[in-house]
């Protein structure tokens, strides 16, 4: 197998990521097992309480999950996905997702995501998700 590059993998799965670009996110850096992006919330994001929706805390830390885990040029799916929330966000809050990798095996990956704020780096979410690697190789590389 070719090499694979991660910062190509990341373009080709954002231009088809429609829900990662209404977020707004950011590549800060990529690379084998590891994603970190950056999201400005937005008043769109808040919830009746004015504070940033959990589902879109979630889906923040989902999509650095998601581009990590298949940084490895093998399409990589979810199993399973949990978030503790520590802290509320606002708008205009300015939020990292790190994303780090636990494990990696032939079928299986587990990950950590971090969500923080950038300018305090105050911790917002811990996120933790486990893939399922499939035998499909993804480009480009």
């Amino acid at each position: 197998m070719p090499t694979v590059d991660p910062i190509a993998i990341y373009e080709q799965m954002m231009k088809e990521d429609h829900f990662s670009q209404w977020l707004g996110v950011k590549l800060i850096k990529i690379s084998a097992g590891y994603c970190q992006l950056q999201m400005t919330v937005r008043s769109d994001m808040l919830n009746g309480f004015g504070i940033l929706h959990g589902g879109v805390s979630f889906s923040f830390a989902d999509s650095a999950f998601a581009f990590a885990s298949n940084s490895h040029g093998r399409l990589s799916v979810s199993q399973q996905a949990s978030m503790t929330y520590a802290k509320p966000a606002k708008a205009g809050d300015v939020l990292i997702a790190e994303a780090t990798q636990l494990n990696l095996g032939n079928k299986t990956a587990t990950f950590d995501v971090k969500v923080y704020q950038k300018h305090t780096q105050e911790t917002i979410a811990f996120f933790r998700g486990s893939v399922y690697r499939t035998s499909k190789e993804i480009g480009p590389y």
